[in-house]
């Protein structure tokens, strides 16, 4: 990502000065610089709530924004600024003494973009059929924040020992904070749980009945590893992805979202999708989803399991996010065990944080 302006957001964030007018680059690095050092998502939106810009934002802003990591607020935020802007002139392209551009990489063809994604429909449909029988400890930690102002507050950490046989998931609470429990399951403990990241969520979005659309969108990094990056949509009437609320019946949302595709294996290590449409009426406004894959030996082979899934839901100003890790994975036999001793310290922020891609000759 571009140049790191730390002082500079400290300085806007700290003074609060109102009403400030900035190129779309230099919103840019304000942002980058933001999530960079940590500014909750309710400084920074009351920030960009205040701007004024000099031209209009590029179609793909938003997109990269998300990628790069703003919060729910800072998108809302970001929303309502580039519909303030629509009446302004286009951006300009950068200038060299503004942005050093670094050899370019260039984009796949259309012909291999749609071998990408004829390829990806049909590890998509085939990816449960080639997972072995597993084990493994699943980690969930549960976060809330009543004032919608990502104040979270620790509600809770859930162990859970995940059973995947024939094709079937098994999730039974060994722990809760801690604390061993028996006969215990993930709707026993109340709050909001998640299942299906073992194959559901990338069947859905590569099903030729979801008609989705896809665009490449870009290059990233991953672990260290060079990805593709593309843009879906999938509309309501396609959908299958379901949210529920306390006692109410579910309804389907619409949604849009990201895909990462490791460049020199071709699988999908990364799905980040956000619900849109979702019906006035509902309590639940928004869900998003985030769920990492990476290379896992289960025996004497590898695979390619989840690694880790957040999500996050908004009830008006009732805010929840679960922050779920899958760990120790074994091969399924009868006589296999994990030792549920205590909760397992979290993976590392460099696990899960996206890089920007380097130059061609940097690899």
């Amino acid at each position: 990502m571009r140049r790191i302006l730390g002082v500079l957001v400290l300085t806007w964030l700290t003074l609060g000065l109102s009403a400030q007018t900035l190129t779309v680059s230099k919103l840019e690095e304000f942002l980058t610089s933001s999530v960079k050092l940590k500014a909750t998502d309710k400084e920074v939106a009351d920030y960009v709530s205040k701007i004024k810009l000099t031209s209009q934002l590029p179609p793909d802003f938003l997109l990269e924004m998300k990628a790069l990591g703003v919060g729910p607020r800072t998108e809302q935020a970001l929303k309502a600024l580039s519909g303030r802007s629509t009446s302004l002139p286009p951006a300009p392209d950068l200038k060299p003494k503004e942005r050093a551009a670094p050899p370019s990489r260039p984009a796949p063809t259309p012909a291999e973009q749609k071998r990408l994604l004829d390829w990806m429909r049909e590890y998509a449909s085939n990816y449960d059929k080639n997972l072995p029988d597993f084990i493994c400890v699943q980690v969930t930690r549960r976060y809330m924040d009543p004032t919608g102002m990502e104040l979270w507050q620790k509600q809770d950490t859930v162990t859970t020992k995940l059973t995947y046989f024939e094709k079937h998931e098994n999730y039974d609470v060994v722990m809760v904070n801690s604390q061993p429990v028996q006969n215990v399951s993930l709707k026993d403990v109340g709050g909001a749980t998640s299942t299906g990241e073992f194959g559901t969520m990338l069947r859905e979005i590569f099903s030729a009945k979801s008609e989705t659309t896809f665009r490449w969108l870009r290059y990233g990094t991953l672990r260290g590893r060079l990805m593709h990056v593309f843009f879906y949509d999938v509309a309501r009437d396609r959908s299958e992805w379901t949210v529920k609320y306390q006692d109410l019946e579910s309804v389907v949302a619409a949604h849009e979202g990201l895909i990462y595709v490791d460049h020199d294996t071709e699988l999908i290590m990364r799905i980040a999708m956000e619900t849109k449409g979702i019906p006035s009426s509902y309590p639940l406004s928004k869900a998003w989803t985030t769920l990492d894959y990476d290379f896992t030996p289960i025996g004497d082979q590898e695979f390619v399991l989840p690694l880790r899934a957040e999500v996050r839901m908004r009830a008006a100003k009732f805010l929840s996010r679960n922050e779920v890790e899958f760990r120790l994975y074994r091969k399924y036999g009868a006589d296999t065990t994990i030792t549920f001793d205590s909760d397992l310290d979290a993976l590392d922020s460099g696990m899960i944080q996206e890089q920007p891609a380097p130059p061609p000759n940097q690899e």
